[in-house]
Formats: structure tokens, sequence, C-alpha cells
């Protein structure tokens, strides 16, 4: 029990040395782990009312066996472009000429 706890320490203290080593600070990093998971959330309820659909309308056949993967991949490539960093706004003071 006492190695789990520390483990668990371990892990959540690493965590936030690392967020906060990334540019923009913790606070930043924290707010887009948030956004990614959201992103998460929505299309695992996408994958599973997809799965449920395929699963009620063809009970068997390939369609059966490859469909829920095939909407996994899917869905994982969606992940991978939503879920990245947004673009920083650019600043609104002028930058001098050289």
């Amino acid at each position: 029990m006492r190695g789990f706890a520390f483990g668990l320490v371990m892990l959540v203290g690493l965590t936030l040395t690392i967020l906060s080593i990334r540019p923009g600070g913790l606070r930043r990093q924290l707010r887009l782990a948030s956004r990614r998971l959201r992103i998460a959330i929505v299309l695992g309820g996408i994958w599973m009312v997809g799965s449920l659909i395929i699963r009620v309308v063809f009970p068997t056949g390939p369609i059966s066996d490859y469909g829920p993967p095939a909407i996994a991949i899917l869905l994982g490539a969606v992940f991978v472009f939503a879920g990245r960093d947004p673009a920083d706004a650019p600043s609104s003071t002028p930058r001098p000429r050289a």
C-alpha cells in the first residue's frame, strides 16, 4: 500500500514538473489537457454509438467484425488533428522594424 501511494505521489509530481517546463506554464498546459480530455470523451461517445449501431444493424458478418476497429482508427485520426495545440494568437503590439 505504501508503494502504491508513493508511486501515485511520484506520478503527480513528475506530471506537474513536466507540464511546468513546457512553454506557456502550468495553467496553459492544464487548459490544453482538459481540452483534449473533452475531445476524447466526445469521440469515445461517438465510438460507442457507432459500435452499437453496427452491432444492432449488422449482427454477423464482416461489417460486424471490422466496423468497430475501423471507426476507432478513424476517430483516432480525428483526435490527432483536433487535439493539436491551437496556434498562438498574434501579439497586439507591433514588432519594431530592423
